[in-house]
């Protein structure tokens, strides 16, 4: 009785006395191994949940993001391939997580894997495994990436970045739904999901030669295109808000808003680095802001003197003028005026997106001479 209560509390799963049976054996070892799995499973579990929460969530309400909304809840329904293509910083992760999350594999595990981050000599054993003595430095066997991902899905981001070489495994492992490790002879079987990104244009890379003609229509099956930023400035004051919150509270600061030049200032950038650069601009503003409310001095140069959007996308009244010498007054008026235009009228949200209460709406709408009626026509008026 000491050995088998010694046994149990350094860890073991059971204990076994002579003499036993073997059926006895491999069902206590059946038992064991799944227990394990369990335990490992609910472990990366936990740590997915933990990452999408500190993830940010799909933010914006512009015609372009609804379409892809649109497309993610279609495509999460089944277990079709997807590719997903935009510039640096668009939230293509995001989406990829969104999709797995509204999918029903949800429960399994997502495996991101960026393809360009991992030299050419590793990638075949960072997806696929290897086993013990397979290379150098291989120690001990590894699981790879098709196996961790199994029932679940498997993101491979910059898979433009991907090396012909590699590509032609990658297929292989798609269209046969298996997966062999390195130095190992035995096929896996694995039912994964696979979710690829890209910033650049795969069907040119295809003609030049460079992206295998046959996996780019395997992954091809459902395309989903993100916009940039800058084409989609609508969504600029709700996700600067959104990411306001989220820092403050992180950091346990007293912050409500932006001054009307600031985000002025944000909607008229250019955003070479889209959502991400925007999300980083506000967490460095949190971090230096000496009040509650966002000032021009506290986003760095860059956002302040760098390009602005095209005159087109400015107050019709104000075409022509330099928008570099608005004054305050002027700068806030027309934010209020997008705000109330973006919200239809709807002065709940547009309180809301601005950072003050609906009594402090209408002062500044009867400063400015704007009527906030029912009928969202009359918000451009004054």
């Amino acid at each position: 009785m000491e050995g088998a209560i010694e046994a149990i509390r350094q860890g073991a799963y059971d204990y076994l006395a002579k003499p036993f049976k073997k059926e006895e054996i491999k069902l206590v070892v059946r038992r064991s191994l799944d227990h394990s799995r369990l335990l490992r499973e609910n472990a990366r579990f936990k740590e997915e949940l933990r990452d999408r929460q500190e993830l940010s969530p799909l933010v914006g309400s512009s015609p372009a993001m609804l379409e892809v909304y649109k497309l993610v809840a279609k495509v999460s329904q089944g277990r079709s391939t997807v590719l997903l293509e935009g510039e640096s910083g668009t939230g293509k992760e995001l989406i990829a997580r969104a999709v797995h999350a509204n999918g029903p594999g949800h429960e399994r595990p997502f495996v991101p894997v960026n393809c360009a981050a991992i030299p050419e000599t590793l990638i075949e054993s960072e997806l696929f495994g290897h086993e013990k003595g397979s290379f150098s430095g291989a120690t001990g066997m590894k699981r790879g990436q098709f196996e961790q991902a199994d029932g679940g899905t498997l993101f491979l981001d910059e898979i433009g970045d991907m090396s012909l070489n590699t590509q032609a495994k990658v297929l292989r492992a798609l269209q046969e739904q298996q997966s062999t490790r390195v130095g190992g002879t035995n096929a896996l079987k694995v039912n994964v999901r696979i979710i690829t990104a890209t910033n650049r244009d795969l069907a040119k890379m295809v003609k030049e030669g460079k992206f295998r003609e046959d996996l780019y229509y395997r992954l091809n099956v459902v395309r989903i295109v993100l916009p940039p930023l800058r084409e989609r400035r609508e969504d600029i004051p709700m996700l600067a808000h959104h990411f306001l919150r989220r820092f403050a509270q992180v950091n346990g600061y007293a912050i409500g808003g932006f001054v009307p030049e600031t985000m002025g200032l944000l909607e008229r950038y250019g955003w070479p680095g889209n959502v991400r650069e925007l999300e980083n601009v506000v967490e460095r503003a949190v971090s230096l802001a000496h009040g509650p409310l966002i000032m021009p001095d506290d986003l760095p140069e860059s956002v302040r003197t760098g390009p602005l959007a095209s005159a087109s996308t400015e107050d019709p009244s104000r075409a022509g003028q330099d928008q570099a010498h608005l004054t305050l007054d002027e700068v806030e008026k027309r934010h209020l005026i997008r705000v109330l235009k973006e919200t239809a009228g709807n002065k709940v949200k547009a309180a809301k997106i601005l950072g003050i209460d609906r009594r402090t709406l209408y002062r500044m709408a009867e400063r400015f001479g704007l009527v906030l009626g029912e009928d969202p026509g009359e918000q451009a008026g004054g």
